[in-house]
């Protein structure tokens, strides 16, 4: 379908991704069903809790992802800038927004373009699973470059596009485009929701496909059916506002992709420590915050954005250690109690 103007478009998922107005409504991300057991024992010093891990070759300092949220307007410069300078500074990975605003306009190649405040950090590109099925390999290379991405991740969002007013309607040979991508890209592929989160199956095919890393993005955060919804009218409102709690909960996608075989990156509804140490005894690598983090640059720039995200590797180390974990590794194997809903899912 054709685009009559994606700077807008870009521009309006700024404002309206600042409010809450665009959150789930009755749904949660479900891991609030994750109870860990707490250990009065713990025989652990707080300075000892090692919040390190590796993720797609390159190791963070916590496992901590910035997510890609946005790109292609002129204010997308100094949220991508100042974003991935606090990435930089505290050793967490750092995505990008879809770049598709680059190849549309490539005058807006310089707001995606961070690697000036940012030399050193897991950096990830993003490009929709359905523009890579229609671009060669070659193209999507180019995108890596422009941007000196680590990693590359193709986005999903069917929902999304089936509500965008000028969307996409087509979502055939996306398998095919992972497969291809993952065998001939010079950078790993993730595959990444964007808020409806990864069933079991889908899991499952994208591990066929090759892919070995999933960012589930899952029901319960930021509902980009939402988003899309409030820029909607008439008719195509109206499906938005039926589907605008659609997906599979956090909670429940990190346990299908762990379950896969793919390393997992938990986004969605993510607004603490404690949601990412539950995340991670589900069997998430990394936490990846976007909304929260968003806004906070919003309110107060890159020290309020900071200030959330030191709060959230505060608060996951004092939960390792009231679980006796002294690392990541320890803590995928704490003791949990699971809640019936989310139960529900997992049994399903």
């Amino acid at each position: 379908m054709t685009e009559p103007d994606i700077e807008s478009r870009k521009a309006d998922h700024l404002d309206l991704c600042a409010t809450d107005d665009v959150a789930y409504r009755r749904r949660t991300n479900l891991l609030e069903e994750v109870d860990l057991v707490h250990q009065s024992l713990p025989e652990l010093s707080l300075d000892e809790v090692d919040l390190s891990v590796e993720l797609l070759g390159k190791r963070l300092s916590a496992p901590i992802v910035i997510v890609g949220m946005t790109g292609g307007h002129e204010r997308a410069a100094e949220v991508n800038r100042g974003l991935a300078a606090i990435a930089e500074r505290r050793g967490y990975a750092f995505g990008l927004g879809s770049q598709r605003a680059m190849q549309k306009r490539p005058e807006t190649t310089s707001t995606y373009q961070v690697r000036d405040v940012a030399p050193n950090v897991l950096l990830l590109g993003n490009v929709g699973v359905v523009q890579a099925a229609q671009q060669t390999t070659a193209q999507i290379q180019e995108l890596v470059d422009a941007v000196g991405a680590d990693a590359l991740c193709v986005h999903l969002n069917p929902a999304q596009e089936l509500i965008q007013p000028e969307g996409d309607r087509d979502f055939r040979g996306g398998v095919d485009a992972l497969t291809r991508l993952v065998t001939e890209l010079k950078v790993p592929v993730v595959a990444k929701e964007t808020g409806n989160g990864i069933s079991q199956q889908t899991a499952e095919r994208l591990f066929d496909a090759g892919v070995r890393h999933v960012d589930v993005s899952g029901a319960g955060g930021t509902s980009w059916v939402g988003v899309e919804t409030l820029r909607a009218e008439g008719a195509q409102r109206a499906l938005g506002e039926l589907l605008w709690d659609w997906g599979v909960p956090t909670a429940a996608a990190v346990h299908f992709a762990a379950n896969a075989g793919h390393v997992a990156i938990a986004t969605g509804g993510m607004r603490t420590g404690l949601d990412a140490a539950r995340a991670i005894a589900l069997g998430a690598t990394a936490a990846g915050y976007a909304r929260n983090v968003f806004k906070a640059f919003v309110e107060g720039g890159e020290a309020k954005a900071e200030a959330f995200l030191l709060a959230v590797e505060r608060e996951l180390r004092v939960v390792m250690l009231l679980t006796g974990s002294r690392n990541l590794e320890d803590l995928r194997r704490a003791p949990r109690i699971i809640g019936p809903s989310l139960r529900r899912w997992l049994d399903a």
